[in-house]
């Protein structure tokens, strides 16, 4: 794992992208609704609370954006009532979501993943589980959490492809830099070579 802070009352990791794609692999093993959950999460920022709204209605292309733009209605982080906004969704998580709900048979009013928020985090939880049944950092996986996708999706893009802030707040659905700021973590070993080789 990229990074691992057990200092606080909560374990928090940071995965890469290769053991993302080895939690939705591990996820699809149980269930193809699994592994999208997960690529929601980890792929396009959507915390577990907002997993199980998205469906194709919500899903567009823009070409001002030459990309995917995903409505989520999620999380004030300002408090009150739930705000909406545009997510990014890449290339290959959209073919994804549009065979599964052609293959699933989905309405385009309903959502891909219909399953609760205390749901979406056990899947996350047992995914984790048997990826740590291979691993040697075993104990690293168990205490992946959900919001830990969200939290490596949004380093990700802040630290190592320095996506500005403004970007990550309007497609995350941070409200002020106070929100965001947590993500802003110290950058790898990867991304300070990088920056001072350049």
């Amino acid at each position: 794992m990229v990074r691992v802070d057990d200092s606080g009352d909560i374990t928090k990791c940071w995965l890469d992208t290769d053991e993302i794609s080895r939690l939705a692999e591990a996820a699809a093993r149980n269930d193809w609704e699994r592994e999208l959950a997960i690529q929601l999460m980890a792929r396009c920022g959507l915390r577990a609370s907002e997993v199980a709204y998205p469906g194709d209605a919500e899903l567009r292309y823009s070409d001002d954006a030459d990309g995917w733009l995903l409505e989520v209605r999620g999380k004030n982080t300002k408090g009150g009532d739930p705000t909406v906004r545009d997510a990014w969704m890449p290339d290959p998580v959209e073919a994804n979501v549009r065979r599964f709900a052609r293959e699933r048979d989905r309405a385009t009013s309903e959502a891909w993943v219909q399953a609760s928020t205390s749901s979406i985090r056990r899947w996350v939880r047992e995914a984790a589980a048997h990826v740590a049944e291979a691993d040697p950092q075993a104990d690293r996986w168990r205490a992946v959490s959900s919001h830990d996708l969200r939290r490596s999706w949004a380093t990700h893009h802040l630290v190592e492809r320095q996506v500005d802030v403004r970007t990550m707040m309007a497609i995350g659905g941070w409200s002020d830099y106070s929100a965001i700021e947590p993500y802003l973590a110290e950058p790898t070993e990867a991304r300070i070579g990088d920056a001072m080789r350049g």
